[in-house]
């Protein structure tokens, strides 16, 4: 859902993919790599509930549109959503990720905030939104390729815009149609769906390099480099 000023938005699914991790001191100051990201943001919240601060160098001078995605694990079944928020415009990767972070986390409408005890059963998806290209109509791009933002001005002359990642389509089986029409729902139109609508869409077809890591691999890295595992709410994570 769009929300005005930042053009922030909720989504709804992820997957993973790979990257190295480098990190150093217990302040938390860190080298710049890919997985970082995710270590982050998984960081941050957990510095969060330990009412600490959160400390980085902004050594990243990359700007990208991202999302942060936390899916919930219980007795090895398929993750939930817990929270996915975040920006198509563009802003510094390692303050953008550690924002969006604690907005997905705590404030996705769509859920209550995740509580500390939840924390090593979750994990975390980070997502860098890239080759931003407009479409030539509403069908021009590609269902697991391409994730796709629509804008158009409804019957009542409200504009309305809404996103999915490149993943949505694809894991839900979905054609371009009916992925077009699932987003025109999404903006918040209520209304009937024609070919007419459909053809005032503006549509922006972009991709996305993902990466997963889920709150254990987090645990062990923090305990490899500081010789303890991270204490939240008195209660310490190790390896699960």
């Amino acid at each position: 859902m769009a929300q005005i000023g930042r053009r922030e938005y909720e989504c709804s699914y992820t997957l993973s993919g790979g990257f190295s991790l480098s990190s150093s001191s217990s302040a938390c100051q860190f080298k710049l790599s890919p997985v970082l990201l995710v270590f982050i943001c998984s960081h941050c919240v957990s510095v969060y509930f330990e009412n600490d601060a959160f400390v980085c160098d902004s050594l990243c001078s990359v700007f990208s549109p991202l999302f942060v995605t936390w899916k919930k694990v219980v007795n090895g079944g398929e993750p939930r959503l817990r929270g996915c928020i975040g920006t198509l415009e563009a802003c510094q990767l390692i303050n953008g990720f550690r924002d969006y972070a604690l907005t997905s986390a705590l404030r996705d409408r769509r859920f209550p905030p995740i509580q500390a005890k939840e924390l090593p059963n979750l994990e975390c998806t980070v997502s860098i939104l890239t080759d931003y290209e407009t479409a030539n109509n509403y069908l021009d791009w590609e269902v697991g390729k391409h994730g796709i933002i629509i804008e158009f001005v409804d019957d009542y002359n409200t504009r309305r815009s809404a996103t999915y990642l490149p993943e949505v389509p694809a894991h839900e089986g979905w054609t371009r149609v009916e992925a077009i029409d699932s987003l025109i729902r999404k903006a918040g139109f209520s209304g009937p769906i024609t070919e007419s609508l459909r053809k005032r869409i503006k549509l922006t077809r972009y991709q996305s390099t993902l990466f997963t890591m889920h709150y254990s691999d987090y645990a062990s890295h923090v305990k490899a480099t500081r010789g303890a595992a991270p204490t939240i709410a008195g209660a310490k994570f190790g390896n699960h």
